[in-house]
């Protein structure tokens, strides 16, 4: 991909700036995630994906937990996705588009974070490792 035009930077310290700014279920099931602690499985915590937005430039999706190794992207849903389902509906279309797999997990489901923990291993061991 070419990206001209593009402003890593500005992508860069938005990822920064929300990874300072977690939310508190972010912050639990990243304790959870870091350290490759599910099945080995690295994650990266908000991590830009780009996409072609249309023929001028590229935009981009900041994941909430990503998973290189099985191109997987996990997304934390909290009382804001109410509102939000046209724009994620888009945004999981762009991302399956580009090969992406996603796990999208309620806040409220980490209160039985063993369970959930569970669902995100049996989700990646399903995967084929990204080449």
């Amino acid at each position: 991909m070419k990206y001209r035009n593009f402003d890593f930077s500005s992508i860069r310290n938005h990822s920064r700036e929300l990874r300072k700014n977690m939310t508190e279920s972010e912050k639990i099931l990243w304790e959870e995630l870091r350290g490759r602690k599910p099945a080995g499985y690295k994650f990266l915590r908000q991590h830009p994906i780009l996409y072609k937005g249309n023929l001028i430039r590229y935009n981009y999706f900041i994941a909430d937990f990503y998973c290189h190794s099985k191109n997987a992207v996990i997304e934390l849903d909290g009382p804001v996705h109410q509102t939000t389902m046209e724009y994620d509906h888009f945004r999981d279309s762009e991302l399956q588009y580009l090969g992406i797999n996603i796990l999208r997990i309620r806040n409220d489901e980490l209160i039985n974070i063993k369970k959930v923990l569970s669902r995100i291993e049996s989700f990646l061991n399903k995967l084929p490792d990204n080449k």
